[in-house]
């Protein structure tokens, strides 16, 4: 019995996330406490923003429109910032963009105190603060390969899932929670408050200058990462399966119709149709100890995002069952961060680290625009045909896209992680030390 029950215990630490990125690299545990928190409030303002588009028109494609808004500073911002990423200290540049994003958020909440806020300034402090979220997100995501040795980076971004998934279900449980108590205006102000504990962090923890072999931002420097994405398979491949799944697959913009109308569930209902897909891959990103031993990535991309579209089909036809329809979200959140899990790991691997900025950007580009078209074409087929027919189309056309992709990209199915580092991916030399006083 005591062996078979340490034998039991071993294969359930194999199940669990691998923590040891956060116990052992110092300044990756210190921006991953930072995020946990300030992810926390902009998780709160992401709920709160469409849930007064709704307020103030009654109408989904106004929320289909907000994502359109966001979608052209992505477009626009992204790669540029990849490339300033990879040519300047990481830390600084986050630094500058958490404040930016700080006080997009405070603009949000003296709107929100308006007895009828103008539509149209929502519009532009959206277009910013996604425009800054283009430059902040590359950085972010190059910078993690930085701090923690290259066969503790798949744990890394497991862990740091694990964490967006959380501040997911909390931030979208709270949003909620303080609307129904003190409105739409505390949402906005509790998101300016957690910045802080960002700023506290980026400012404890190391420079991250940019590699010796990084060009200065330009159309050269840009077009290099495209060649790159174009040129190597598997990654341009990861980038095409989430952009299938996500246009097709993602009906959040029709979460505020469906719970006030179809499900008649109010604000708390609509905060549990936003959770629900973040607990799902809350509990994916938990579990993900088994993910991160993958031998074939690729294999387990194509069979996370065939449960992705599967379950999203399943949840539009669940809409008279509120219970279910949420267990069906949970199961699309879980099969999502196994095939993010998997996919960042890919681009990250895949990449020597005077490209990662720039592919980071690209990468970027596709998981934050992917998305906000979804919301719209969402919006649309349901402004059209109805917010079910919208969701099962939605989930079937993603699978159908899926054995596109894989006819496509046959290397996706035989794709291997290689132990060796690709070439030029050495480190820039980091200055050691706090980082206090290098801000």
């Amino acid at each position: 019995m005591p062996r078979a029950s340490s034998t039991f215990r071993a294969r359930l630490r194999g199940l669990v996330v691998d923590l040891e990125p956060v116990k052992r690299d110092r300044d990756f545990r210190m921006i991953w406490l930072g995020q946990i928190v300030s992810g926390l409030g902009r998780q709160v303002t992401v709920t709160a923003l469409p849930f007064e588009m709704w307020q103030l028109t009654h109408s989904s494609l106004s929320i289909g429109l907000l994502a359109l808004v966001q979608l052209v500073p992505i477009l626009i911002f992204s790669l540029g910032g990849g490339a300033v990423a990879d040519a300047v200290d990481r830390r600084r540049l986050l630094i500058a963009t958490q404040v930016l994003l700080a006080t997009s958020s405070l603009c949000l909440a003296l709107l929100a105190v308006q007895p009828s806020p103008p539509v149209w300034a929502l519009y532009v402090v959206a277009f910013v603060a996604a425009g800054v979220g283009a430059v902040d997100q590359p950085a972010r995501a190059s910078a993690i390969p930085r701090l923690v040795p290259r066969e503790r980076l798949p744990a890394a971004i497991a862990v740091n899932w694990l964490s967006g998934q959380t501040v997911s279900i909390a931030g979208s449980l709270l949003a909620g929670v303080l609307i129904f108590l003190w409105g739409v205006p505390a949402a906005f102000t509790f998101d300016v408050a957690t910045f802080a504990a960002s700023l506290v962090a980026l400012l404890l923890i190391a420079p991250i200058p940019p590699h010796p072999d990084a060009p200065r931002p330009g159309l050269r420097s840009i077009g290099q990462g495209l060649r790159f994405a174009r040129d190597r398979r598997i990654v341009l491949a990861t980038l095409v399966t989430d952009f299938n799944a996500m246009v097709f697959g993602m009906p959040s913009s029709l979460f505020p119709q469906l719970a006030l109308t179809v499900f008649n569930a109010g604000p708390a209902g609509y905060g549990l149709l936003s959770a629900a897909p973040a607990l799902g891959a809350f509990l994916g990103a938990t579990l993900s100890g088994w993910v991160t031993r993958i031998r074939r990535p690729g294999r387990g991309v194509v069979a996370a995002v065939a449960g992705w579209g599967a379950a999203i089909a399943a949840f539009g036809l669940m809409t008279a069952s509120f219970p279910l329809a949420l267990a069906l979200l949970a199961v699309a959140g879980g099969a999502d961060v196994v095939s993010a899990v998997l996919r960042n790991s890919i681009v990250q691997l895949a990449t020597p680290d005077h490209l990662r900025g720039r592919l980071s950007s690209i990468h970027t580009l596709v998981v934050t625009s992917g998305p906000r078209f979804g919301d719209a074409e969402a919006a649309a087929v349901a402004a059209i045909a109805g917010p079910q027919f919208s969701v099962v189309s939605g989930g079937v056309l993603c699978l159908a896209g899926l054995f596109v992709v894989v006819r496509l990209f046959p290397e996706l199915m035989r794709y291997e992680h290689s132990p060796v580092e690709p070439p030029g991916a050495g480190p820039a030399p980091v200055v050691a030390g706090s980082g206090l006083l290098d801000a």
